[in-house]
């Protein structure tokens, strides 16, 4: 019942920015910590960013400085802003958000994942 739907994946040149959009809908009562994870092919999933509810971040230490991750709670998304972009920052990006639903049972729900491809 819950989705999570990104958005703002793409191609583009090293140095340059994107932004991507994940919103949450359907029977939500609210969302604790949202995060977005990154995989590139054969490797792990890695955790990029991690914002809670109260708006405390953490970001690895590979894109310190150049991505920020920010929410909209009136709207059930969280962003992540990606600047000066990295061939190593190519991966499949996915949206998590620990959504409490009305019964107060909390969920693990991922977005389905977008492309970020950075070009050498």
């Amino acid at each position: 019942q819950v989705q999570l739907v990104e958005s703002g994946g793409g191609l583009v040149q090293a140095g340059g920015s994107l932004r991507l959009s994940c919103a949450a809908s359907g029977s939500i009562f609210s969302i604790n910590a949202m995060a977005w994870y990154r995989q590139a092919p054969g490797k792990q999933r890695e955790l990029v960013a991690q914002i809670t509810s109260g708006g405390s971040t953490n970001y690895t230490d590979s894109v310190k400085g150049r991505f920020t991750i920010s929410r909209d709670s009136a709207k059930n998304t969280v962003y992540l802003q990606m600047n000066s972009l990295k061939p190593e920052d190519t991966a499949v990006y996915y949206c998590y958000g620990a959504v409490v639903l009305p019964w107060n049972n909390e969920r693990a729900c991922w977005g389905q994942g977008t492309q970020v491809t950075v070009s050498s």
